[in-house]
């Protein structure tokens, strides 16, 4: 069933004050909660559900209200349903007219709404963020034409991976599962276990690397023992095996992978899907996540830098070779066409479309810079700051989403809410601008 999406009634309440009678009309998010286009939003997202019957799923404008709140002011699910609470204006951005003191909703509704909205129709938010922007003159159209586009690493939120660590950790939860499931394993190997970690940590710290790895192949012993024990007691048990295979299987990559011998290995039992990206920077050789593609305009804009731009690439591709599907899936987000696209020298060799190709230029090019190219390759940097404020203050400097469609996820939110940063910035800025031309036009009247 669809929503039943809120809309102004202007209705009274004898008991309650409305929430535009208690609260400054002139805040930036009141003003940005007029100037959003919250139809747009409802008709993008409205798209996932169909009518029939059924509870009605909760308004589309307070969902994604909170979406931006939570990535705008880098919030916890769990802090941001706090601050809803106590806020008058989170719950007019959200389409409250009356105050409340309770949760409309449970906070799990937060987690289950982006996993149904997903990847494309989150990306609504991102696409009305620039639309935003155009209509309250913080950007001009005209300023998508020229993109500086590069690539970061939106670390999961995982311990850093040892092999002793996995191997232990799979064991433990094989051993959880067999207990749950009433398996009688022939040894749950948790003492000795244990033991073998602790010696494998200490000697590794000392470096004595011989012991260290005795203690390793220990930890791999009783990893492989456990496996083959619960394979003996569940075979010819068809729902035993679908409990088990899973785990199983991810405990048998564990169990197998070594140093540079397996293509795609694990580092995290709670999300596989994360990839070691190596960074070649001495405060950080390496990176845990999954590499995202960020875009902004060549130029700073009235209301700032923009991300025009973000999305997730899973597999860590090589650089260049991501421009054949993000070029064309920024050009949809935009509304324009890219005139120049500029990028580091990682872009080199680039897959682009064939519309594109001499439109790309990398750092370190010779041929077809002009005066004024050259002039703009030194605005390529200006995408390196944006990158490090989209990481530190809108959560991509760690993910908490789980699995593929978690981080692409969250790579878009940060960007939008980056973005409706600056638009509060900028009608902050443009209120004070307007007031100050106002009671500068006053006071030579009372003079």
């Amino acid at each position: 069933m669809k929503p039943l999406e809120r809309h102004e009634t202007g209705e009274q309440d004898m008991f309650r004050s409305r929430l535009d009678q208690i609260i400054n009309l002139k805040h930036e998010l009141v003003t940005l909660s007029k100037t959003v286009s919250w139809s747009f939003i409802e008709a993008r997202c409205g798209e996932v559900y169909t009518q029939g019957p059924g509870m009605p799923p909760l308004p589309t404008r307070l969902m994604a209200g909170l979406a931006i709140l939570k990535y705008t002011f880098n919030l916890s699910d769990e802090d941001l349903c706090a601050r809803w609470v106590e806020n008058p204006y989170f719950q007019y951005f959200c389409g409250e007219e009356f105050f409340l003191h309770e949760l409309p909703f449970d906070r799990s509704s937060l987690t289950r709404w982006r996993q149904r909205m997903g990847e494309e129709r989150v990306a609504a938010l991102l696409q009305e963020s620039l639309s935003v922007a155009v209509r309250t003159g913080a950007m001009a159209p005209q300023d998508t034409r020229r993109v500086v586009i590069d690539t970061t690493v939106q670390p999961k939120n995982v311990m850093f991976p040892t092999d002793a660590k996995l191997l232990h950790r799979a064991r433990e939860k094989l051993v959880t599962l067999a207990r749950k499931t009433g398996l009688e394993l022939r040894q749950s190997y948790k003492r000795v276990g244990k033991f073998a970690l602790i010696a494998h940590q200490r000697y590794a710290h000392a470096k004595q690397f011989k012991r260290a790895g005795k203690a390793l192949r220990k930890l791999r012993t009783y990893l492989g023992r456990t496996i083959r024990d619960i394979g003996r007691q569940i075979a010819g048990d068809e729902q035993l095996q679908d409990i088990f295979r899973q785990p199983l299987h991810l405990a048998g990559r564990v169990f197998e992978q070594r140093k540079r011998q397996v293509a795609k290995k694990v580092y995290s039992l709670h999300a596989p899907e994360v990839e070691c990206i190596g960074k070649g920077k001495a405060h950080a050789l390496y990176e845990f996540g999954v590499k995202v593609s960020i875009a902004t305009t060549l130029h700073r804009s009235k209301g700032g830098l923009f991300a025009l731009h973000a999305k997730a690439l899973p597999g860590n591709p090589y650089d260049g070779h991501t421009l054949a599907e993000i070029i064309p899936d920024m050009e949809k987000t935009i509304g324009n066409g890219l005139d120049r696209i500029l990028a580091d020298a990682g872009y080199r060799g680039h897959n682009a479309p064939p519309t594109h190709t001499f439109k790309i230029y990398t750092t370190g090019q010779k041929r077809r810079m002009t005066p004024a190219i050259k002039r703009e390759m030194r605005r390529r940097a200006a995408v390196e700051p944006l990158i490090g404020h989209i990481k530190k203050e809108h959560r991509m400097d760690r993910n908490y989403l789980a699995h593929t469609q978690g981080d692409a996820i969250n790579a878009v939110l940060a960007a939008a809410g980056y973005n409706f940063r600056l638009l509060l910035t900028w009608l902050r800025l443009l209120l004070r601008l307007l007031l100050a031309m106002l009671f500068g036009a006053i006071r030579p009247l009372h003079a």
